[in-house]
């Protein structure tokens, strides 16, 4: 009897033990159908059993690596990932294993924003994207992966957020993000290898919500909101944004940052060009990755109405921030505005112009344009303006359009219709009524339909030569 017990004891102090021991638990951001950055020492972390030993063993090269949780039961442990390729399994396990299965190793994007990069292929109700029944149909492609962030806020920093990695089918794709798909699309059949795409946005917000504490506090115009507020709390306020739906994905491993936002701050022109600036400066410290590359949609044009100010302006900043960090790209839809839209139906342009940006400037291919002629000189001989542009080695073009949209003036600050033509060194342009031309600007209005490319089909953003109110 006596023996019984002891071996009753045994076995319920074994079986008691083993139930209080915690399961591995993961992060959202690591799942079943993820991608991995290649070639890069990625993290996964997670929580444990405090002090207990972890092992993780990658099938790409049968690799084991071994930690042990802390003392909160944390751990983290790089495993070495090869060139793109898969799928592939990873086993984690600290006696009871974890295994997560159809992982790609391949080209990693985080994409972030308001609405037009929320805006999913099967477009806002009332609201197309153009192509997307035929896009979303064909869209079927194992090498490419989608994970959305759940919107989220928070006056403090979190470690989780919510969303899962899904296939690119188009069930899924339906739903997901038409800029960051397009970019997807085109990175994939471009490099031939997997991409994964993880999309973090909420509309309508502003970018100082973006920005972690630290990032924001260069700014002495914001006020960072008061964390001992209880109930619910704006999504506008600096922070809360990148608490709940940025600083979770610090530590995963990344190529670079997709960006489409800029319409909420468009009454403080002035400014955004430095915050544009600092949230680049920000994440890239947060992300411990050096000069990330970060590319960036130029709001499109679209009547904000006569009471509000010039979205030029914004345009304009844009096209400002995108000179002051290496790494930086923007891509103008100065051809796909809406007067009644704010969401632009052509996301395709949106997503390829990016990857543009991405395939000449990260992955260092060539034969092709990246960018829409941008103003690089004004010569001003007497009446007449010569204008050069950068990006518009093979010339400029209107597609059979007139050039409509150039203004000059004098130094009486009153601009007037311009009549302009290309010619072999860029654009030559005057007005009747200015005999002494000292300023021009292009398309600076809030909407209008930009008719100025480079022979390669990409449109100049707006631009002026002058900085008059």
């Amino acid at each position: 009897m006596k023996i019984r017990l002891i071996l009753f004891s045994i076995l319920f102090t074994g079986v008691f033990a083993f139930n209080l021991r915690a399961e591995i638990v993961l992060p959202a951001i690591f799942g079943d159908h993820m991608v991995l950055q290649q070639q890069t020492d990625a993290a996964i972390w997670g929580k444990a059993s405090p002090g207990g030993y972890i092992d993780i063993v990658t099938s790409w090269d049968d690799q084991m690596y071994e930690t042990r949780a802390g003392g909160d039961g944390s751990w983290e442990i790089r495993v070495r990932t090869p060139s793109a390729g898969g799928p592939y399994e990873i086993t984690i396990s600290d006696g009871q294993e974890l295994k997560l299965s159809n992982v790609l190793i391949g080209e990693v994007w985080i994409c972030s924003g308001q609405s037009n990069m929320v805006m999913p292929m099967k477009g806002y109700r009332n609201e197309p994207i153009t192509g997307s029944n035929e896009e979303i149909v064909t869209s079927g492609n194992d090498n490419i992966r989608l994970f959305t962030v759940s919107r989220n806020k928070s006056l403090d920093p979190l470690d989780d957020l919510s969303g899962q990695w899904q296939e690119c089918i188009p069930v899924n794709v339906s739903e997901f993000s038409a800029t960051a798909y397009f970019f997807a699309k085109m990175v994939h059949q471009a490099l031939g290898v997997p991409v994964g795409m993880i999309n973090s946005s909420w509309g309508g917000t502003r970018i100082e919500p973006w920005m972690s504490e630290q990032g924001i506090k260069k700014f002495d115009w914001v006020t960072l909101p008061d964390k001992s507020q209880t109930g619910d709390f704006s999504q506008q306020l600096p922070t809360v944004l990148y608490n709940a739906m940025i600083k979770p994905l610090t530590g995963f491993s990344a190529r670079g940052v997709l960006w489409y936002q800029g319409e909420s701050n468009r009454l403080e022109p002035d400014r955004y060009a430095g915050l544009m600036a600092g949230l680049i400066e920000n994440w890239r410290n947060e992300f411990g990755i050096g000069e990330m590359p970060f590319y960036y949609v130029q709001i499109a044009p679209f009547d904000y109405g006569v009471s509000t100010v010039n979205s030029a302006f914004l345009r304009e900043a844009q096209l400002k921030a995108s000179t002051v960090l290496p790494n930086t790209g923007m891509a103008s839809l100065m051809d796909a505005g809406d007067k009644n839209f704010i969401h632009p139906a052509g996301k395709k342009a949106a997503g390829q112009r990016l990857a543009y940006l991405a395939l000449a400037k990260t992955y260092n291919m060539s034969g092709f344009e990246c960018s829409g002629p941008v103003l690089k000189e004004m010569e001003i001989e007497g009446s007449m303006v010569k204008l050069t542009f950068n990006h518009a080695a093979n010339g400029l073009t209107t597609f059979g359009r007139e050039l409509v949209n150039f203004k000059v003036a004098g130094e009486n600050r009153i601009f007037h219709n311009a009549n302009a033509f290309i010619t072999r060194e860029g654009i030559t342009l005057s007005a009747p009524q200015v005999a002494n031309p000292v300023a021009v600007r292009y398309a600076f209005e809030d909407f209008v339909i930009g008719e100025l490319f480079n022979t390669e089909g990409l449109p100049a953003s707006s631009f002026r030569t002058d900085d008059w109110d």
